[in-house]
Parts: C-alpha cells; sequence; structure tokens
C-alpha cells in the first residue's frame, strides 16, 4: 500500500478517534464524579443526530442543526438528570437499568419516527482537499479541529474558572465540598448536562458519515465504555487517551482482518489492557 493510501487511512482514523473523544469526555467526567454509567449515552448521540436530520427536514439546513444539536440534547440530559439519574446516585445498579430504560425509549421513538427507515444526511460542506498526494475528507477535517478546540475548551473550563473550580472540588470530595458550602446537585445536573450536549455533537457530526438509524448510539455506546475503563476515570487524559486507544483499534483492525473480528480483537485488547492495567492508562491516585 503506497503512502498516500496510508497517510488517508490514518486520517479517517484520527477523526474516529476525535468522534469518541466528545463522546467519553463528558461520559468520564460523569463515571468520575457520580459513580454511575449512563447507559443512555449512546442514545443522546442518536437524539442530535435526529436533530440534524430533523433540522434538515423542516428547511432550516444541517448547519444550523449542527448548532441546535448540542442545546437540544443538552436540555434533554439536564431533564434525564433532574427527573431519574439523581434519584439513584446512591444505588448504581438501579442507574444502570433506569438509564438503559430511558435509552431505549429514546430509541425506539426516534425509529418510530424514521419508520424503521435509515436516513442520509449530506454534511454541510463536501468534497476534499490536497496536502501533496495525499487527499483528505473536508468534512472530517472539520470534525478533528472542532474536537481540539472543545478539548481545550473543555480544559479551560475545568482549569481556569469558578465552575470548573467547583468540578473539580466536587470530583474531589463530593461530601467536603458540599460542607463547603458548594450546591453538589446543582453540579451534578450541570456536569451531566454538559457530557449530553458533548454526545449530542458527537452525533451531529457523526451522522454525514455513518447516516440516520435507530440502533447508530449503541455501537458508540460500547466503545465509549471501553474508552473510558481502558484510559482510567477521575482525570481529563484518561478519557482521551482511551478514545486514542480505541479509535486506532477500532479504525485500524478492519483494514488487517475481517470487520466482525476486528470488532472482537478490539474487546479482546481492551480487555487485556484493563486486566493488567485495572486503574486505566491514567491513574488518579
Amino acid at each position: 500500500m503506497d503512502v498516500p493510501r496510508l497517510a488517508g487511512i490514518a486520517f479517517d482514523v484520527l477523526s474516529l478517534s476525535s468522534i469518541l473523544v466528545l463522546l467519553v469526555l463528558g461520559m468520564g467526567i460523569i463515571v468520575s464524579m457520580m459513580g454511575i454509567f449512563n447507559l443512555a449515552h449512546g442514545e443522546l448521540v442518536l437524539l442530535g443526530a435526529f436533530t440534524v436530520y430533523l433540522a434538515h427536514k423542516v428547511g432550516l439546513g444541517v448547519g444550523l442543526g449542527i448548532v441546535l444539536a448540542p442545546i437540544v440534547v443538552g436540555a434533554a440530559g439536564l431533564l434525564l438528570e433532574r427527573s431519574v439519574v439523581r434519584h439513584f446516585y446512591s444505588r448504581p445498579i438501579s442507574a444502570l437499568l433506569a438509564t438503559w430504560a430511558v435509552g431505549m425509549m429514546i430509541r425506539e421513538s426516534v425509529r418510530a419516527g424514521l419508520h424503521g427507515r435509515s436516513e442520509v444526511v449530506v454534511a454541510p460542506f463536501s468534497g476534499t482537499f490536497a496536502i501533496g498526494n495525499v487527499y483528505l475528507s473536508q468534512w472530517r477535517v472539520a470534525i478533528v479541529l472542532l474536537t481540539v478546540a472543545v478539548i481545550a475548551a473543555s480544559y479551560l473550563l475545568l482549569q481556569r474558572t469558578r465552575v470548573g473550580l467547583q468540578v473539580r472540588a466536587t470530583l474531589d470530595n463530593a461530601s467536603l465540598a458540599r460542607a463547603s458550602g458548594i450546591a453538589t446537585g446543582r453540579v451534578y445536573a450541570l456536569t451531566f448536562a454538559f457530557g449530553s450536549a458533548l454526545a449530542g455533537l458527537a452525533g451531529a457530526l457523526i451522522v454525514p458519515l455513518f447516516a440516520l438509524y435507530a440502533d447508530l448510539g449503541v455501537t458508540f455506546l460500547v466503545r465509549s465504555f471501553l474508552a473510558v475503563m481502558v484510559g482510567g476515570v477521575g482525570s481529563f487524559e484518561g478519557p482521551i487517551l482511551g478514545a486514542g486507544a480505541v479509535g486506532l483499534g477500532s479504525g485500524v483492525l478492519p483494514w488487517v482482518v475481517a470487520p466482525v473480528l476486528a470488532d472482537a480483537l478490539v474487546f479482546v485488547i481492551a480487555i487485556a489492557l484493563m486486566r493488567f492495567m485495572p486503574n486505566g492508562l491514567v491513574h488518579r491516585g
């Protein structure tokens, strides 16, 4: 295989990893702070994709739909946290079941809205441009650049703002933060909404690449879960590294072995990493 072709594949892998980063940033913070996995996270991705589809269908355009997706899904996440999730913080197994049920309702509602079909959503802009002999998709480049911007903004939010200080204090010790006057319930709600908004943005960016179908979020939920566990909870860097590792495996292995076997190998490699590094690639001591 020639160098330009390898470079193109490498960039496709990078864009897939970028999408996973958007997913695991929010999920990692939620898991670290609240001690629960949101099994509706994949359906929040689906909801973001569906928002773009609806915006396009009513004539608002795909571009505006992408802007609206994190807002709509962030609001849905806030509603989910206030109405369901907050009642199960001390019962993580019940939280799993509750969010799984909510996710199933969202998925089946979208399936009904699509009448069981899949729909194609065209990116706001398309085409390629060349760097030497390497041709890159303009939309995939936009995904990578937007992800870098989101990572930088999220880091600054957590490290340089009062809200970020409250989030980090609650993450370190919720009881002490509460005793210091921090409204931890509000911090939980805002964090959950932020993670949901990132999932909605990921769904909006994904849909032009994968099309829209009711089970779109399921695959990304599994990959996000693996990325969080591989990267390690409790740090900003862990989920990002985990997303890179899972995205690399998911993108490269299908070029080496059959796609079905590649998915299985990603699981095997992730399980092996968790076996020998149970605290993840980045352990917050």
